[in-house]
């Protein structure tokens, strides 16, 4: 009897010395996982949908990460709703802003349409970039830190196989789970739309030089470039919306190799310049130099925003799965294209700090 009562005794202490160890193992997780030494902090994640609407959608979860800046923050809005209202799939958006944006974006978020999306707000500290990209003290303002967020996808969405980034200017027309679920190459980290296949490549972009081969963003006179045996003509890809496939992109530790020609380009000055201010898709080109798969070029026709005057017919930009105001006139702006598809889609902002700069008869209407 006295072994018996012994050996309970052993077996009770054994399964609570197992489950405190769990425990442990468990809190040092979510510690390994929440510390970050970049400074993409979460701030605020709201977890679930009201129960109806989790039951009305899937369980396919899907990531999707956007850049938020304060000045460009009813993009971000719009494009979040786009997406929303195309998809019975649980997206959950990663949302990457500056401190300073934070309490402006949550109240959008929360007193509006929106308050039943899933999100995680996560602060963007610039001084990761602290030698990596090269301040012009003259242009110091036109530095846009969040356009690195891409960066660092596996940063943003740590736990996730797979992720989506779109930039903050584009519209969702069609379900996302279509994009989330493009077929990726074995090897390969993320999949772009190719700019020489594109749907939308015939339009040509006036004193952009050549846009559409990597000697428009790379210096060929520059040796470092000539040793790396890319050819100039090679077809570019836009990187403001992209499928990424994060357990490749860790194993090719495709960060640290980006933040590599990012510093080199700082020391050598690698980069064209017949392409003023694009500093975010050089290194892009280079790592996934004949390493990406494609994406339907309907999930990315772009250019709506390289002029004032409308490029595409009507049928054509209602058959887009993603609208992409690529270049300088915003669908916020004075003097945009097809800002009447875009504004379908806005949440006016119940602060009144964004306000739009041409507006409509119909800013928002509900689908």
């Amino acid at each position: 009897v006295n072994i018996s009562i012994l050996i309970v005794a052993v077996v009770i202490f054994l399964l609570v010395l197992h489950r405190n160890f769990l425990g442990l193992s468990d809190f040092l997780k979510r510690e390994l996982s929440d510390s970050n030494p970049l400074g993409l902090q979460p701030i605020d994640f709201i977890p679930a949908a009201p129960q109806r609407l989790a039951d009305e959608r899937n369980d396919k979860e899907i990531s999707v990460v956007i850049a938020a800046s304060d000045e460009r923050l009813g993009g971000a809005i719009a494009a979040m709703n786009s997406i929303y209202r195309h998809t019975r799939s649980n997206v959950v958006f990663h949302i990457v802003t500056m401190n300073d944006t934070v309490d402006h974006l949550r109240l959008w978020l929360s007193n509006t349409a929106l308050k039943n999306l899933r999100y995680r707000i996560l602060d963007f500290d610039p001084r990761v970039l602290e030698g990596k990209v090269q301040v012009d003290p003259q242009k110091a303002d036109t530095l846009k830190p969040l356009t690195f967020a891409r960066f660092y996808l596996p940063n943003l969405v740590p736990h996730a196989e797979k992720a989506i980034y779109v930039d903050d200017d584009i519209i969702v027309q069609d379900d996302i789970l279509e994009l989330y679920n493009t077929p990726l190459k074995p090897g390969h980290a993320a999949a772009f739309s190719d700019d020489c296949d594109s749907t939308t490549n015939k339009v040509a972009v006036r004193g952009a030089g050549n846009q559409y081969n990597y000697i428009g963003f790379l210096d060929y006179k520059k040796e470092t470039i000539r040793k790396l045996a890319m050819k100039a003509n090679t077809c570019s890809f836009n990187p403001g919306v992209f499928v990424a496939n994060l357990t490749e992109w860790k194993l090719q530790n495709i960060t640290k190799q980006l933040e590599k020609w990012m510093a080199l380009n700082v020391a050598e000055e690698l980069y064209s310049r017949t392409l003023a201010g694009s500093i975010t898709t050089p290194p892009l080109l280079i790592v996934f130099y004949k390493q990406h798969s494609s994406i339907d070029p309907m999930w990315n026709v772009r250019h709506l925003g390289s002029s004032a005057g409308k490029r595409y017919s009507p049928q054509f930009v209602k058959a887009a799965k993603l609208l992409h105001w690529n270049g300088h006139f915003k669908p916020w702006g004075r003097t945009a294209s097809y800002a009447e598809v875009w504004e379908k889609w806005y949440v006016p902002d119940p602060t009144g700090k964004f306000s739009l700069i041409r507006r409509h008869s119909e800013a928002y209407e509900a689908k």
